[in-house]
């Protein structure tokens, strides 16, 4: 009997990868709670340590950078040893880093707790895991890739009720080390689920393949990650205008906080639906197309806050910018999937997801600085629109010297 004729449950695209993808989605989902906790507990941590809120937003910081370096750092353990080791130490990273931030006696040992190991263990659960996740499908790998990187978004959907639900039964040291014992309890076993490797044509030489067959623009890999960083920041600190000054915008504006906190989940509801829609059309027409695409809806969004800036259509602009933002950061997967080595994908996603983050901290500041000097978020906003069109201009020259690795154009 021919061995071709018996079929392989364990290949790409197959009953086991769609098993797997659940699995990675629910880890991301539980391993998110390092990205969510440190925001909901804040009030309460400035009032036990007695310190003002700058002081208070630093652990914040902190997993920001802890959780940008782990994605690049893990992402090179997925590449060397699997999945596998690097979420078992996310486990272990989160419930010792809650846990030592709850019986931190002071601001100092809780931002170290939050940066080193709820930061790094957060990250395993984001880009290390999407990059595993897209050795797994050909077909569907944007969808996949998509449905993984919701994950984040679910966690900032069921951490924050859970957590001010055991706020309403005990202090946030006690909710912290509940965090601490989750992680741990189910984290652990669900990791061993994921350890069989990826099939070995997914991890053939040379540029990663997809329904797109195997991509090159005529640059080294090198040139070409150094300009998905590039992209990667300019996207982002266009997507952190919105996203990081949505409220203080809608009090200066005189709608007060409450607006201002609703569009930020609306603007999360929107972005899973972004997601997923994303992945579906990356699978049709690819990772750049999807990515530019998704690039200048959200440039347009920024133009519209400008004009509209009743309550009204403040709500309908951040569900516009919701749509359009949320599959960007995806998108880069699939990208480095389509134009880079399989076998170095961990590395190179993580380094491309470290730079998106850099950029939403980076657009941060910028959009708070700019506002500091004009005295208004009109120039904030045209900043993230000029960042935007930066990351244009980048995905538009892939795109024009996109060819398939047999020569034939795959933008014509």
């Amino acid at each position: 009997m021919s061995i071709a004729a018996t079929p392989d449950p364990y290949v790409q695209d197959g009953p086991y990868a769609w098993f797997r993808l659940a699995i990675s989605i629910l880890l991301s989902t539980i391993g998110g709670a390092g990205m969510w906790a440190v925001v909901i507990v804040i009030p309460a941590v400035q009032a036990d340590f007695g310190i003002d809120r700058a002081d208070a937003s630093l652990p914040y910081t902190a997993t920001m950078l802890g959780f940008a370096a782990g994605n690049y750092l893990l992402g090179r353990v997925v590449d060397r040893f699997g999945i596998v080791p690097p979420v078992i130490a996310s486990a272990v990273f989160l419930s010792s880093g809650f846990a030592l931030a709850a019986l931190a006696p002071g601001i100092w040992l809780f931002t170290l707790a939050q940066g080193v190991l709820i930061g790094l263990g957060t990250a395993a659960t984001f880009g290390p895991l999407i990059a595993d996740v897209s050795h797994w499908f050909v077909k569907r790998r944007g969808f996949a890739v998509g449905c993984a990187a919701c994950g984040n978004y679910l966690a900032g959907v069921l951490w924050p009720s859970l957590i001010q639900w055991s706020l309403l039964t005990t202090d946030w040291r006690g909710t912290y080390l509940l965090i601490a014992i989750i992680c741990l309890v189910a984290m652990v076993p669900l990791a061993l689920i994921l350890r069989r490797p990826p099939p070995a044509i997914a991890l053939a030489a040379g540029s990663g393949s997809s329904a797109f067959g195997q991509q090159t623009t005529g640059l080294s890999p090198a040139v070409v990650q150094k300009l998905l960083v590039i992209a990667g920041i300019g996207c982002c600190v266009a997507m952190s205008m919105p996203q990081v000054h949505i409220v203080a915008y809608c009090v200066d504006l005189g709608f007060g906080v409450a607006p201002g906190a609703d569009m930020i989940a609306l603007m999360t509801g929107a972005g899973i639906i972004s997601r997923l829609a994303s992945g579906l059309l990356a699978d049709r027409f690819g990772g750049v197309k999807t990515l530019l695409a998704g690039s200048v809806l959200q440039c347009a969004a920024l133009f519209l806050y400008i004009p509209f800036n009743g309550l009204a259509s403040l709500y309908l602009v951040s569900l516009i910018f919701g749509l359009s933002q949320g599959g960007i950061v995806p998108s880069y997967a699939v990208i480095v999937r389509e134009y880079l080595p399989a076998r170095e994908a961990g590395q190179r996603v993580g380094l491309v997801i470290m730079a998106t983050i850099l950029g939403m901290a980076l657009g941060g500041w910028l959009s708070g600085w700019i506002y500091d000097l004009t005295g208004s978020y009109q120039a904030a906003f045209l900043n993230g629109i000029a960042w935007n069109l930066l990351n244009m201009s980048i995905m538009i020259f892939i795109l024009m010297r996109g060819r398939r690795r047999d020569g034939a154009v795959v933008t014509a």
